[in-house]
């Protein structure tokens, strides 16, 4: 079972708006933590804070929500249960949590009315655990989808994804992933495991704004992107974290095609939970692995049930 080492997670989600959140709970109070932007169109909270350069050290949670921008507000939440638990960075005054966050789009798969606030935020930290590694369509991927290049019609149900790339000498580095990209997620042999479809068949969206080059795609959705959490307990800085997420975008490079469009917000966050030592090259290797693995698995997650394939379109869901 792929956990996160040192977190605990929590899921909210509403399954007649489609839409939900995750949070992850550092279960020592703190982690520190570093983060990077691939994509064109991202929606975030509190990311400058996580730059080598800014005073704060360490945050006390990461929240990750459907609901486009909207789904921001689901941040004060968290901020809310943790201040009550008296956990913050502290100012004198008061302690104050820093909550980072980042959003998929997907308002346009179920109401767009729905999106996760600040209640919700909430209620995934009184759900968080240190097992809880559901998969597919839970939390922030309950409203996911990919294989976006040919709009609604074409598409498929995205997740979210758990994986461990390894535990050499007592390091650990995992990955969570929620998925839902404008392009196709792949295999490691370069086969389409979910995406864009006409006729029932795979068209391949890479190959689509290849062939598009002047003209552009007709109907491609405004609204995608890919979210990722690398966490380790070996000991990194805000640099060493920094350098980590921006490795770790490899892992959806190898496992989404395209990625890092005009229409995602690709953003991935690394977490230091711990006190081991590891070569940052070596972590880099089993983070990027990591990433791959978890969007894959998002993906047949979410289109298995009971073991048995589901897969459909979400065109009207």
């Amino acid at each position: 079972m792929a956990t996160l080492p040192g977190i605990h997670i929590g899921h909210w989600h509403d399954p007649e708006g489609l839409t939900g959140c995750t949070v992850l709970l550092p279960a020592a109070g703190a982690m520190r933590a570093g983060v990077h932007v691939g994509g064109g169109a991202p929606g975030t909270r509190e990311t400058d804070l996580l730059a080598p350069t800014a005073r704060v050290p360490e945050i006390h949670a990461l929240l990750l929500a459907g609901g486009s921008a909207f789904g921001l507000d689901a941040a004060s939440g968290v901020m809310r249960w943790l201040h009550e638990r008296g956990r913050g960075y502290d100012v004198g005054v008061a302690r104050v949590p820093i909550v980072p966050a980042a959003v998929i789009f997907d308002l346009d798969l179920g109401s767009p009315e729905a999106h996760p606030d600040a209640d919700a935020g909430y209620a995934a930290c009184e759900a968080a655990g240190p097992d809880e590694a559901r998969e597919g369509t839970v939390g922030a991927g309950y409203g996911a989808r990919v294989g976006n290049m040919l709009g609604p019609a074409g598409r498929m149900k995205g997740g979210l994804g758990l994986a461990t790339s390894g535990r050499e000498g007592g390091v650990v580095v995992a990955a969570l992933a929620v998925v839902n990209a404008a392009g196709d997620v792949i295999d490691h042999d370069g086969s389409i495991v979910a995406g864009a479809r006409r006729d029932g068949s795979f068209v391949g969206s890479a190959a689509l704004l290849r062939e598009s080059i002047a003209g552009g795609i007709a109907g491609r959705p405004l609204g995608n992107t890919t979210l990722g959490a690398v966490a380790t307990n070996a000991r990194l800085e805000k640099l060493g974290l920094t350098r980590l997420a921006q490795q770790a975008h490899d892992g959806l490079a190898l496992s989404i095609s395209p990625v890092h469009t005009s229409f995602d917000g690709d953003t991935v966050f690394a977490l230091s939970t711990g006190e081991e030592q590891a070569d940052p090259d070596a972590l880099a290797a089993l983070a990027v692995d990591a990433v791959a693995r978890a969007v894959r698995r998002a993906v047949r997650a979410a289109h298995s049930v009971g073991g048995v394939p589901a897969v459909r379109d979400v065109a009207g869901a």
